[in-house]
Parts: structure tokens; C-alpha cells; sequence
């Protein structure tokens, strides 16, 4: 198939992708239209229907997979897509794969080296934790196949896992570097910080905000979880606990990125800058990685980065 990131200015595209987003519009001219957004497994494209009572547009929604005709063209410096024709495709049209972005990183291979990290921590009560949750097949099978973001870091298959392991091994350097910080329960925390997003975030292949995801976030789920965990866990220190959650709490870093608390704890700070870091590189990586062979090396304003971004000089 033609995988869209492989689309060019100017070319002819008929092949099936999924369908992630529909919606009616109205143009200046008072004449209805389509915007739509296709998804394969390396990205996705804004389209536009332009005459949707056309005899070569078939009835469709959202999350269906449909067999797409049309063109290539830019505006404003983006590839666009002007569908022509479009229906719904056929059982064995279509591989569900090819249309599921997924790590390009083994996803066994990064769960047992997360394992063999968390397996350092030696306080009996986090290690019951750690083992209540990552030792349960439901749970590992979410987790393993769970994005970490709707857009912007790791939106893919196997996202929260990767991302949960590069914070992890942050962490396991800041230990390192800075031996007052306490391993057990920075690992720990870092571990659970995004566990959240299990609930925040719908799987595949909508990977879109829940209910719950927009009333209550994956920061404050995160935290219930685990201190649920706590509680199930006898003897279970309370400081211990609330040292965990404030963890998990804290790792925005500030009140305006969706922390209801700044840290207050050194491993609270040395987990935020984690988490940052692995958000940030990962956003400028895929940014550099999304743009098409021939762009300019300055990429364009990004609003994450409040800068105008640029590839680095190659040697």
C-alpha cells in the first residue's frame, strides 16, 4: 500500500486507510464540505471533500476503513489530500496492522528491561506494589500496547511503555549522579506517572481523551490507582504513600501543565525533569522524523517549544 508518509506534492493516492476524524464544515462561499482526517501506521493527513453529494462518495464514518481516491496538494506548507472518491472498504481490503503506528522498538524486549530496573527496588512494600500491578497479565497487555499521549510524544503502540522506560532510566542516572535521592521510590514513582493514562486515553484504533480522561485527567487516575495499590498492600506505610502519590502528583512540574502540586520532594523534582526531557526530545525527534525529504531545515513555529524549529547541520 501507499503509507502516508510517502505521499508527494502532485500525485494520484487510491488505497484504503482508516478514517480517525469526520466533520461537516461551511465554506466562506456557504457551500458544504468535508474535513476528514486518514490514518495509516506512519501518520496521518488532513482531506478535504469538496462536493460531498458527489456520485463518487459513498456514506462513511469515523473509525471506518474506506477506500480513498484522490490528490496530493499543500497549503500553507502542509500536504492535504482532495478526495475524489471514497466508500467503505471490504473484509480482507485491508491489514489493521498497516493503519496502527507502533514503536519501532521491541515491545518485550523494553518490558523486561524495565523489569530488570524496577527489580533493583528493595523496599518490601514498593516491591509489592510494583509486582501487584506488573505482574498482572491484564494489566502488562494494557500497558505494553497503550499509547502515552493522543498527540505530541509516543502516540503510538507501545508509547506509554517506551516512554515509562526512558523516565525510568533518567532516573536511574539521576540516582547515580545523585546518591541522596531515594532509588526506591523515584523508580517507583516513575514506574506508575503515567499509569493514568490507561484510563485518560481509549486504545486503539481511536486513541482518543475518555470521559474520564477529560474530567479528571491521567495525573489524578494515576494517583488513585496507586494509592489504592497502597492501601490493598497490609502495613503499608501511610508516609510512604503519600510521599508516592505526591510523586505522581508533582510530574508536570507546574500547576499550568496540570499538576495539582508542584514537588516538594526531591525525587517529586528529579521525576519531573525525567518526564520532561524524554517528552521534549521525543517531540523534536518526531518533528524531524514527520518532515518530508526536500523541507526546508527550519521546520516552522511549534507551540510546545514556543521557538521556530530547525533540523541540526548535517555532517
Amino acid at each position: 500500500m501507499k503509507f502516508i508518509e510517502s505521499f508527494r506534492e502532485g500525485e494520484r493516492i487510491g488505497d484504503v486507510y482508516l478514517c480517525k476524524y469526520r466533520q461537516s464544515a461551511v465554506a466562506k462561499n456557504g457551500k458544504t464540505y468535508e474535513n476528514v482526517v486518514l490514518q495509516d501506521r506512519t501518520g496521518t493527513i488532513d482531506a478535504k471533500i469538496w462536493d460531498p453529494n458527489s456520485s463518487g462518495i459513498s456514506e462513511f464514518d469515523a473509525m471506518n476503513y474506506v477506500n480513498v481516491t484522490g490528490d496530493v496538494t499543500s497549503f500553507q506548507g502542509t500536504l492535504q489530500l482532495n478526495i475524489k472518491r471514497v466508500r467503505k472498504a471490504d473484509e480482507g481490503e485491508f491489514n489493521p496492522a498497516d493503519y496502527l503506528p507502533v514503536s519501532e522498538k521491541d515491545r518485550d524486549g523494553m518490558y523486561r528491561e524495565l523489569m530488570e530496573l524496577l527489580g533493583q527496588v528493595q523496599n518490601p512494600f514498593l516491591q509489592q506494589l510494583i509486582k501487584k500491578y506488573f505482574d498482572d497479565e491484564v494489566f502488562v497487555k494494557a500497558f505494553k500496547n497503550h499509547s502515552a499521549a493522543k498527540t505530541v510524544h509516543h502516540s503510538f503502540v507501545g508509547g506509554l511503555l517506551e516512554h515509562t522506560l526512558s523516565v525510568v532510566k533518567f532516573c536511574d542516572f539521576y540516582v547515580k549522579q545523585y546518591p541522596f535521592l531515594n532509588r526506591d521510590l523515584l523508580f517507583t514513582a516513575a514506574a506508575f506517572h503515567d499509569v493514568g493514562k490507561l484510563k485518560e486515553i481509549s486504545n486503539f484504533p481511536e486513541n482518543d481523551y475518555t470521559d474520564d480522561g477529560q474530567l479528571l485527567g491521567h495525573i489524578i487516575m494515576g494517583s488513585e490507582l496507586v494509592g489504592y495499590g497502597c492501601r490493598s498492600i497490609k502495613g503499608f506505610p501511610k508516609r510512604l504513600a503519600s510521599e508516592l502519590q505526591h510523586c505522581i502528583l508533582a510530574h508536570h512540574g507546574e500547576l499550568e501543565y496540570g499538576s495539582p502540586k508542584k514537588p516538594a520532594l526531591p525525587e517529586a523534582l528529579a521525576l519531573n525533569l525525567a518526564d520532561n526531557t524524554d517528552a521534549k526530545l521525543e517531540t523534536m525527534k518526531e518533528l524531524i522524523k514527520t518532515a518530508k525529504d526536500g523541507a526546508p531545515q527550519w521546520l516552522g513555529y511549534n507551540r510546545l517549544f514556543e521557538s521556530n524549529v530547525r533540523r541540526s547541520t548535517e555532517f
